[in-house]
């Protein structure tokens, strides 16, 4: 052996090296530590990307306030919303408001937010089928494909429909010349007309996403949803998605008088004794507020997130 190498294993430094030799329990947790270090930044990193890609201010604000103004929670309601958003694109990012399949569905059905706001400062959106007679829907919505057959639409693409409808709502005031939010959302659904003729058009996949969006990563908190005009076998329908929604739901079965001691009569259409203006006028104006935003709707910076 070279001299010169013959007293390496003496030197104080390597000496100590000896207590520094870990033992396998003590690699694992070294390497466990190494991944729980590398997930967090990760995570963080993520987490930031995606406040980074929100560019609309009055979104993050909604988010903050639906957390009641907890940061740390409404990061991660930012997280999982566009995390949902991210693993469906077929429903989330694949978009435009003014193609066929959009238009057809903005045909039959109406999903409308209504002007105002209740005195607790809730708002109201309106739906609607606006022609319940199935064999009609059944023929409006018939799209010619490049390849010479025709399918029919089917609750995807309304799914995709109500996702734009919130979207472009969440980015706009809820008062006119008012900087003033929503503190949370009342939904009206009027079942006149809807048989299990429209049920049989449910896909189950999207409508378990949808209920998981709006269960899990809806930027307003659900107040309570309506249902005026229900046919008698709704309850049955209803008692399949009740377990993936805390919110109150009422049933309004007998008449719409039921509905005025919940909602004001007031903020109502026109149709159901109000006087916020005709539904089909309100409709109009939204559709254009719709056709304004539909480069934000589409356009894949503002929803899609990608890794770092």
């Amino acid at each position: 052996m070279n001299p010169r190498y013959k007293s390496f294993a003496t030197l104080p430094w390597a000496r100590k090296l000896n207590y520094l030799k870990f033992s396998t329990s003590s690699w694992t947790a070294l390497l466990l530590l190494f991944c729980f270090l590398f997930i967090y930044f990760y995570f963080f990193a993520f987490c930031f990307n995606i406040i980074d890609e929100i560019s609309d201010r009055l979104l993050l604000k909604r988010f903050y306030q639906c957390m009641y103004e907890n940061v740390e929670d409404a990061q991660k309601l930012i997280e999982i919303n566009y995390l949902i958003r991210n693993s469906y694109p077929h429903i989330f990012l694949k978009r435009d408001p003014n193609d066929a399949s959009s238009r057809q569905t903005f045909e039959y059905a109406d999903m409308v937010p209504l002007p105002g706001l209740t005195k607790e400062k809730y708002k109201i959106t309106f739906f609607r089928l606006n022609d319940p007679d199935p064999k009609k829907v059944l023929n409006k919505i018939h799209i010619q494909l490049k390849f010479g057959f025709n399918r029919i639409m089917n609750h995807t693409e309304d799914t995709k429909g109500y996702i734009m409808v919130t979207d472009c709502r969440f980015c706009s005031p809820d008062l006119v010349n008012d900087d003033s939010l929503s503190e949370g959302e009342v939904q009206i659904f009027d079942m006149t007309g809807f048989s299990l003729k429209h049920a049989a058009r449910f896909s189950m996949s999207s409508l378990r996403i949808y209920m998981k969006f709006l269960h899990q990563a809806f930027p307003v908190r659900i107040k309570c949803i309506h249902m005026i005009n229900c046919p008698p076998y709704l309850d049955r329908l209803i008692s399949v998605v009740r377990p993936f929604i805390s919110k109150e739901i009422y049933f309004h079965t007998a008449s719409i008088d039921t509905l005025y001691e919940h909602v004001p009569r007031e903020l109502l259409p026109d149709e159901y004794g109000g006087s916020a203006g005709k539904l089909s006028d309100l409709k109009a104006q939204f559709m254009q507020v719709m056709s304004d935003k539909r480069d934000y709707l589409m356009d894949p910076n503002y929803w899609k997130v990608e890794s770092s």
